[in-house]
């Protein structure tokens, strides 16, 4: 991931450093700031961007600095743009201290979505603690930004296609079947004859697959996957899976409301895990090999 500080830790005086453009749209949390104020540990370093003495990451740590009566604080220097030094903090305050809310997390997204439109749905994602598809929502809006190719977060540049556009059309049409085809075609940044021809094969799409707890019970039903170490494994893991939306509801409702942003970023990263998955599993052979 781009935009790492591995520069030494310095003290610059509390008085010479600057807010900065935080992707906490409430600002700081107060309770917080005493809690660090009150520590006895020293504050780890804050990240503050050298041309303008703004910080980056730690407004709570400058916070509580202040609180402690300190008159220096520990800091790397970021050399960066604004723009650079925003992703930072937002990648920052996903990854440690004090999660960001899911508001947070989509309004940061969002601006990155603008300001670095060359990056690839998964690497705004990764970096803002959101899935690909929201981040491919949040997209939808900015047409005019669709860039040819995009860069992804192994650092590949990989051309945008049209038929990644006209999947954007579909599902804009779907979501709103009375658009008309001038303002779908804008959103989705294809022409009106396109999005006329997406549109006439919305009827001919195929039936839909059949409910996933028959997929689970013929996936069962295989000796090639019972009876291997792998297959079990994989079996294992489809039984937690399987529970029917009214229970995942249950949950949901029932989750403290201080684990729910916690709990959301380890759901996420679950999803991520099985969307690998399942892009492995579309990579590999299609027949048994001897």
């Amino acid at each position: 991931m781009p935009f790492d500080v591995d520069g030494p830790v310095t003290t610059v005086p509390v008085a010479a450093v600057r807010p900065g453009r935080s992707p906490r749209r409430a600002g700081e949390n107060p309770e917080h700031v005493r809690v660090l104020a009150d520590a006895p540990d020293e504050l780890p370093p804050i990240i503050v961007r050298r041309a303008d003495m703004r910080v980056v990451d730690g407004m709570h740590r400058l916070r509580a600095a202040g609180l402690r009566g300190e008159t220096r604080i520990a800091v790397r220097f970021f050399e960066g743009g604004e723009d650079e030094a925003f992703v930072l903090g937002v990648r920052a305050n996903v990854t440690h201290g004090l999660p960001l809310s899911l508001a947070d997390r989509k309004a940061a997204a969002e601006r990155i979505v603008t300001s670095h439109a060359h990056w690839s749905d998964r690497m705004i994602a990764k970096t803002s603690g959101l899935s690909a598809a929201t981040v491919a929502r949040l997209r939808r809006a900015h047409p005019e930004l669709t860039p040819d190719t995009r860069v992804g977060h192994d650092g590949k540049v990989r051309p945008v296609n049209g038929m990644e556009r006209r999947r954007v059309a579909r599902a804009i049409m779907l979501a709103e079947p009375t658009l008309s085809l001038r303002e779908v075609a804008k959103r989705a940044g294809i022409s009106p004859e396109t999005a006329r021809s997406v549109r006439r094969r919305l009827p001919q799409e195929p039936a839909p697959p059949p409910p996933r707890e028959d997929l689970v019970r013929q996936l069962r039903a295989d000796p090639t996957l019972r009876f291997s170490e792998t297959g079990r494994t994989l079996l294992r893991l489809l039984e937690v899976r399987a529970l029917p939306p009214e229970k995942w509801a249950a949950i949901a409702a029932n989750m403290p409301a201080h684990w729910r942003d916690v709990m959301g970023r380890v759901a996420m990263e679950c999803a991520d895990t099985w969307r690998t998955f399942a892009d492995q599993l579309a990579a590999g052979p299609r027949t048994q090999t001897g």
